[in-house]
């Protein structure tokens, strides 16, 4: 009772607060906007508040606003991710079991399809009909204790958990470290995880390695591990470094951005420790290997940037976050966006994005149509205004789409 008392009076507190807001800025209400894309948005008015979904018919114009609509959810740290015209909204329990919302879309409007609870997760990804969900050990375990992956898929169809188990998360790496899985990602019938070898606090002592563990599926039973040495580990911290393009070639990219304890410093503090450029390499359909004939290094063909992020969007293309090597992070993501065409290894700016003073953050989770020209990333200003952009491929600019108002974007996803 004491939970729901508190929880109705922030809601109370809030009303007041975003109507004090209304009164004093003369705002004019916002109407539901219904349609099939969906806008998770974090409220700003007050911290720690559970993401609001919304609803959207177009992203190039207009607004929508969280204030007096959407779909609260339950508690914070969401996670997003859309399969089988289905879109779930993943808890991140921080340790503990979170509650998973499932939700179509009927006449422009959300609809609770079904309500779980599943084990905190690291990596998730549509894998056939399902959804496969990994928790990914961060410590060995304890002295005869083995240390593993635990994995669960979920039904799209019915919605639910069908099956779970373990797997050895140290035999991946070969080194003896945690295999921490940057990702995973359906590469023709099996399942590919990236990952960062770590020993401690995301720290490792083998920097300039690339490797992604391959399982069968739905048995999820390691197989091998693809392995490289002309780049740093793929992807980032819950950031997906692959991608699948229409021959069915896998792509990777690597930010090298390994990191170690600093020794010179009496506290715990990372140090970059990768020689190896940012660079993307392939890994070619029906294969399980790296393709020696093919090497991207992106920091060359982009003047001294790091890749940190993607979106693909067809057509051999890419929405890149790049940030300039010289300040490059483990978590930081690039507010400059680029289009990487991996077969013609090309690099171009995209122009008619805020400038990087303007920027609070780039949204993370965003939606393209896969027509090899449009994406849609959301962005966060400085001045609290929030904004999805329409990124143009073709001419590799971008242009200010639908206001978001009562908050920050946290993912632009679309259901038919």
């Amino acid at each position: 009772m004491k939970t729901t008392i508190t929880k109705s009076l922030l809601v109370l507190a809030f009303a007041g607060v975003l109507s004090s807001c209304e009164k004093k800025e003369n705002r004019e209400v916002i109407p539901p906007n219904p349609g099939n894309y969906i806008i998770a948005v974090t409220p700003t008015a007050i911290a720690n508040k559970a993401d609001y979904l919304v609803t959207a018919s177009t992203l190039e114009s207009g607004a929508v606003s969280i204030i007096g609509n959407g779909a609260e959810q339950d508690g914070t740290y969401r996670y997003y991710v859309t399969a089988n015209n289905k879109f779930f909204s993943m808890l991140y329990g921080q340790g503990s079991p979170g509650a998973v919302t499932v939700y179509g879309v009927t006449d422009g409007k959300l609809k609770k399809l079904n309500d779980y609870v599943s084990a905190t997760v690291h990596a998730f990804a549509p894998v056939n009909d399902d959804i496969l969900t990994i928790r990914v050990p961060r410590r060995l375990a304890a002295a005869g204790t083995p240390t593993v992956y635990e994995w669960y898929r979920v039904s799209t169809v019915t919605n639910q958990e069908v099956g779970k188990g373990t797997a050895d998360a140290i035999t991946p790496s070969g080194n003896g470290e945690i295999a921490h899985l940057s990702w995973i990602k359906q590469v023709g019938n099996k399942v590919f995880a990236p990952y960062f070898s770590i020993y401690n606090s995301f720290f490792t002592k083998f920097p300039d390695e690339a490797g992604i563990a391959v399982f069968s599926y739905p048995d999820m039973t390691y197989e091998k591990t693809i392995r490289d040495t002309r780049t740093s580990f793929i992807g980032r911290y819950f950031t997906d470094g692959l991608g699948v393009v229409e021959n069915g070639d896998c792509y990777a990219f690597s930010s090298s951005v390994a990191a170690d304890d600093d020794p010179a410093t009496a506290v715990v503090d990372a140090k970059m420790t990768s020689t190896k450029p940012s660079a993307i390499t392939r890994i070619k359909a029906n294969t399980t290997e790296f393709d020696q004939s093919y090497f991207f290094n992106f920091e060359e063909a982009s003047n001294g940037y790091v890749i940190t992020n993607w979106l693909n969007i067809g057509g051999n293309k890419f929405i890149a976050n790049i940030e300039p090597k010289a300040t490059k992070g483990q978590y930081v993501t690039g507010k400059r966006l680029a289009i990487v065409d991996v077969v013609a290894k090309t690099v171009k700016a995209v122009t008619g994005f805020p400038e990087v003073a303007q920027i609070s953050n780039v949204t993370t989770t965003n939606y393209s149509p896969k027509d090899g020209k449009t994406g849609y990333i959301g962005v966060n200003l400085v001045s609290g205004e929030t904004y999805v952009y329409k990124i143009d491929a073709t001419t590799a600019t971008a242009i200010r789409g639908i206001k978001v108002e009562g908050g920050l974007i946290t993912a632009i996803q679309h259901l038919d």
